[in-house]
């Protein structure tokens, strides 16, 4: 079924570059006598994005919005003989047709048909000579859809200098906010077990040493701090690198961090096959971060997680219905923006005053 969708989703966008061919032909001859003005320059540009969205390629066509060159010029003068040879391509299907249609119906009737009367062998003989046809002509659609989206791309896409310098240009920006982001997290555990473990643990010594000198009714209580420690040790050990990710998977680490909330979580994880240890752990410390954001400034009531399959990506969806407002420039989310970015995947934050707010992490498995 979709492989029927998507021919005909071409047959229509090959039918439509035919109109769209002759009217970008006829722009050209009105137009030849002022090639140099500046509005011909911004029509042809604005015929050129059309074209880049009948072909489904927004960044080419809003490349050629943008750019002052005469590319766009050029690529209606190329395309337009793309564009007649797709309208010869449909007027054979459509006369194919048509003539296939009135010989069925001829001899639905027990009529002749061009002088041919009905018989089995001239039944194959017309069938398999019309399939034959039939698939010449569907291939030759293929092949000019194909061919103008190979020509757009080419002739309104950026170069191939400009494509590898934006690209060394986001590494170079995710490299240094993977740094910033370590360091980030290096000295919020430094503070988790300095301000919050470390002192709990000065505390139990002093109740012990309090109790061996003739108090034991402070041993209970020193139980209790050992065991406030150790969970607050065990906290930290999770913020750092969730063991249960390793044996268990994502889902039940996410069932972790449902039952560790104040707020109550709900976890849907919906994911076929393992994804990537690094997008396993990324996804992890999405939802982790925007939990503990959502459960300490939101107010919210009620956080609801999607994690699931979207593609060749994993697609993470955080919300809560809290009041809002939270700001994607902050230390917490800003980092999460960081991590996300390493893998080349993409994050955002909608988060309108009175909320409710949304966390969405797209994160490439390929």
């Amino acid at each position: 079924m979709r492989l029927v969708v998507e021919g005909l989703r071409q047959l229509g966008a090959v039918t439509l570059g035919t109109v769209t061919a002759l009217a970008g032909l006829g722009f050209l001859l009105t137009a030849l006598p002022f090639t140099g003005r500046r509005y011909v320059g911004a029509a042809a540009r604005r015929l050129a994005r059309l074209e880049a969205r009948r072909l489904r390629l927004d960044r080419a066509g809003l490349d050629a919005l943008t750019g002052s060159d005469g590319r766009p010029l050029r690529y209606l003068a190329a395309r337009a003989p793309i564009g007649l040879l797709g309208g010869m391509v449909i007027t054979l299907i459509v006369f194919g047709a048509w003539q296939s249609g009135q010989l069925a119906w001829a001899w639905l009737w027990g009529d002749t048909f061009d002088g041919m009367a009905r018989s089995l062998p001239l039944a194959l003989y017309t069938g398999t000579l019309g399939g034959v046809l039939l698939f010449v002509a569907l291939t030759g659609v293929v092949g000019v859809h194909v061919l103008e989206r190979r020509l757009a791309l080419r002739m309104l896409g950026p170069d191939r200098t400009e494509v590898l310098e934006r690209r060394i240009a986001e590494l170079a920006e995710s490299r240094a906010g993977i740094v910033a982001a370590v360091d980030s997290e290096r000295r919020r555990i430094e503070r988790d077990l300095h301000d919050g473990l470390q002192q709990r643990l000065v505390a139990l010594s002093m109740l012990v040493g309090r109790a061996r000198r003739g108090r034991p009714e402070l041993l209970e209580q020193a139980h209790q701090e050992a065991q406030q420690a150790l969970a607050e040790l065990r906290e930290v050990a999770w913020r750092v690198y969730p063991s249960g990710l390793d044996s268990l998977g994502l889902g039940e680490a996410l069932a972790g961090v449902a039952e560790r909330s104040s707020v109550p979580v709900r976890v849907a994880c919906d994911l076929r096959r393992r994804p990537p240890m690094a997008v396993e752990t990324a996804a992890y410390f999405v939802v982790c971060e925007a939990v503990t954001n959502a459960a300490k400034h939101s107010g919210a009531g009620l956080i609801t997680v999607e994690v699931r399959e979207e593609g060749a990506a994993v697609v993470v969806r955080v919300r809560d219905d809290g009041a809002g407002g939270a700001s994607p420039a902050g230390g917490g989310l800003s980092g999460l923006a960081r991590r996300v970015a390493a893998l080349d995947g993409a994050f955002e934050v909608d988060s309108p005053a009175g909320g409710p707010t949304t966390i969405t992490a797209v994160l490439p498995c390929g």
